[in-house]
């Protein structure tokens, strides 16, 4: 233990900084308990106590010094010694004194001291080295005594206050340099980390400065030579100037890095070519504002149909709920589509593709239509892999940038009719697109990175929806769009396409007026459709009449087209309004009603016996459910022959059951009950009501089953003049989806039975 003194001193308190033995500081002395401890200093032969004083806490060490003044009236503090801070007392001129004991340096060196302080000068030496001070850390680290040498650390910056103090109060030398050699350990190895960190900057930045200098002299070099400029740096910059998606960044700059490495004799370098072309082509990053404006989607909707308000609110629905989540920010860090796929079902010729526009139209957004009708090859939605000779992208792909927004409304059109073989299957590649969980990481072959397609507005079409596989369905949400009545025809007719053939054969509004009571008999004698296709045609005919008739002189204008003048301009009418009294005027033939691909229709089914063996014959190509239904019918005919009054002998012979117009597919079990009236109707000679039209399914027990497409079975019935429609009990609360003007010209019999089809149906 080193020998110790003991002295009484005044305390100086020192706020921001320590002193320490051998330590000489200019100190300014403003406070007034400063300048009394400095005042003191006259009865203690010059010495002081300066004493760090931290949070309001005097450090337990300090060190003795001795004091002088200067010339412009600081002092000169030099450190000679630490003391150990004692009980103190205030004098009368208010300065404290404490006892200090004084504690002197050791000169002693041991081994394991010897050891501390080689290991203290490696880290510091190195610690200089990497701040560039070599040189300082040869004078500073030649100090012999450890006592000295540690305390060389108080200049430190890397320091704090509180590090400094405990320094100070760190008597033992061994304890001193072992906190020493934490502190700078960490202090070098968090500079040997920023150096590491600033060396390889720097290697970037260099071998970029290189690459760029390189590139210009090659520039140069083909310019001289007559070659063309280096497509690759103006991939360069196309990439610099493009804001894209990360991983579309670096997947275009290692293309970009390929093309430079390739000859361009080599048939990969414009097949690389090809690829960032695309790529650029691409909408990265640009969307259409959307205007969802309620009203104005209404106004718009009606301004290009009519008719169809259930599809128009069903439409506008959709629009309200994409803007109230963007209006409540539940859209922000959900990347699934905000509402279902809309799937536009009904016959040719309602409007489902124009419905579509009208959407984009309201929205504000671009409008792209996507035909599937004959898809069968996978890679037509999901693009060719690359290395294929002619790879390109898929049809998702190429309508983006077709859009030139990656936001547009995508009409998926005529979804029934995608077809599957050996290359693959379409419908399977378009869940991926339509199932809002996974299209926002939509991956084409051709493109080999994500497409995100969550803010596209999908609305798919379809004739059927018997032929789209079930999986595929069940990502829609199906709206459907039956058909028109024959007043909605007339308004379509006034409104749009009357107007738009007159502009398509250059007739002047003004030159031509076709009356209301003409456009009705086109619509009632010329044309029997669920949509308005061939009344397009029709008036579209009438409409070059009248222009050849223009463009002769031959007529005074305007010319005014009445229900009489109708024939004179399309012939001989087409549709024959009675012939359904005309075909069902003898016993065993019914009038059912059957949805086609066309929309609703009429179906007359004959029943005849003939000699034979006793069984059933059946004709007018026939599905496999139709035929059984037939058969049920005979069965229950047979089973039921008292009861029905028919005669038993007579129903044994050769049953043949014929539905006209052979040539056409037909399929489905909703015939039953217009086979079963058919047969029973022939069996007992009394005809069927000639304005009686019917559908639903029979069993064995003669249950009358509900059946599907009630409305445009309806609705063909009015058009082909039908007055009463015999259905099952349970299509009954579907009579409410049929427009009010066809239920009230309509007398419907609810059937629960074959006796309920009966009574309704027989004269």
């Amino acid at each position: 233990m080193p020998d110790t003194a003991q002295l009484t001193l005044p305390v100086l308190p020192l706020h921001n900084g320590v002193v320490f033995p051998h330590m000489v500081v200019t100190i300014s002395v403003e406070t007034q308990e400063g300048k009394t401890a400095i005042a003191a200093t006259q009865r203690s032969n010059g010495q002081i106590l300066v004493v760090p004083r931290l949070d309001g806490r005097y450090a337990a060490v300090g060190a003795i010094a001795d004091l002088q003044s200067d010339d412009e009236g600081n002092v000169v503090v030099s450190g000679v010694a630490r003391a150990r801070v004692g009980a103190g007392s205030t004098d009368e001129n208010g300065a404290l004194w404490v006892e200090a004991e004084t504690y002197p340096e050791v000169d002693i060196i041991d081994e394991p001291l010897e050891e501390l302080v080689t290991e203290y000068r490696a880290v510091v030496t190195a610690v200089l080295e990497n701040r560039g001070l070599a040189g300082v850390a040869e004078r500073l680290l030649s100090m012999d005594n450890p006592s000295r040498l540690a305390d060389l650390a108080v200049y430190s910056p890397d320091l704090s206050l509180a590090q400094k103090i405990e320094l100070l109060e760190a008597l033992d030398i061994r304890h001193r340099l072992g906190l020493l050699l934490e502190w700078m350990t960490e202090v070098l190895a968090d500079l040997e980390l920023r150096r590491k960190v600033r060396d390889e900057a720097s290697e970037r930045i260099e071998k970029s400065q290189k690459e760029y200098i390189l590139r210009q002299q090659l520039d140069a070099i083909k310019k001289e030579l007559g070659e063309e400029a280096d497509v690759s740096s103006e991939y360069r910059t196309k990439l610099e100037e493009r804001d894209l998606p990360e991983e579309v960044s670096e997947s275009i700059a290692k293309e970009i890095d390929r093309l430079e490495r390739m000859s361009e004799q080599s048939p990969e370098h414009s097949w690389i070519r090809t690829w960032l072309d695309t790529m650029f082509d691409l909408p990265w990053g640009t969307a259409s504002e959307d205007r969802l404006n309620l009203d104005e989607a209404w106004t718009v909707l009606d301004a290009d149909h009519t008719g169809l308000h259930d599809v128009k609110e069903r439409i506008v629905e959709h629009l309200a709920v994409r803007k109230l989540r963007k209006e409540r920010g539940l859209d922000e860090g959900d990347e699934r589509n905000s509402g279902a796929i809309l799937l536009l079902a009904g016959p040719p010729g309602v409007g489902k593709t124009s419905l579509g526009e009208s959407v984009a139209r309201a929205l504000g957004r671009k409008f792209v239509r996507v035909a599937l009708g004959g898809v069968r090859d996978e890679a037509e939605i999901r693009g060719h892999r690359r290395t294929y000779v002619g790879a390109r992208p898929g049809r998702i792909a190429r309508a983006l940038t077709e859009a030139g927004t990656m936001n547009p409304v995508f009409l998926l059109d005529e979804m029934d009719k995608v077809g599957n073989d050996w290359r693959g299957d379409p419908s399977s590649a378009l869940l991926e697109v339509l199932d809002p969980a996974q299209n926002h990481t939509f991956r084409d072959h051709y493109l080999e990175v994500d497409l995100d397609l969550s803010e596209v507005l999908f609305i798919a079409t379809a004739n059927v929806l018997e032929t789209i596989p079930g999986p595929l369905l069940d990502r829609t949400e199906v709206i459907r769009i039956d058909g028109y009545t024959d007043n909605e025809k007339v308004e379509i007719a006034r409104d749009h396409l009357l107007p738009r053939q007159l502009r398509s054969t250059g007739l002047e509004p003004e030159e031509l007026e076709v009356t209301e009571d003409a456009l009705a008999t086109v619509v009632d004698r010329y044309t029997r459709e669920a949509g308005v296709r061939n009344l397009e045609r029709e008036l579209g005919k009438l409409s070059r009449k009248v222009a050849t008739q223009v463009a002769g002189g031959k007529e005074s204008l305007p010319i005014i087209v009445d229900e009489g003048d109708v024939q004179e301009y399309l012939g001989k009418p087409k549709v024959w309004k009675d012939e359904a009294a005309d075909r069902t005027d003898v016993p065993g033939v019914a009038t059912g009603l059957a949805v086609t691909g066309a929309g609703g229709d009429v179906l007359f089914i004959e029943a005849t016996i003939k000699d034979g063996d006793p069984g059933l014959t059946l004709t007018g190509q026939l599905g496999d459910v139709m035929k059984e239904s037939a058969q049920i019918a005979l069965s229950y005919v047979e089973a039921h022959a008292d009861e029905l009054g028919v005669d038993p002998e007579k129903a044994k012979g050769r049953v043949h059951l014929h539905v006209p117009a052979g040539a056409i597919p037909k399929d489905g079990p909703s015939a039953g009950i217009t086979m079963l009236t058919a047969l029973v109707s022939l069996l007992s000679d009394t005809t069927v009501k000639e304005t009686v039209g019917m559908t639903g399914e029979i069993t064995l027990q003669g249950k009358v089953l509900p059946i599907g497409g009630l409305k445009q079975k309806v609705l063909a019935a009015h058009r082909a003049g039908l007055t009463e429609v015999i259905l099952p009990r349970r299509n009954e609360i579907d009579i409410d989806e049929v427009p009010e003007e066809v239920r009230d010209a309509l007398t419907f019999h609810i059937a629960d039975t074959a006796d309920d089809v009966l009574s309704a149906a027989l004269s």
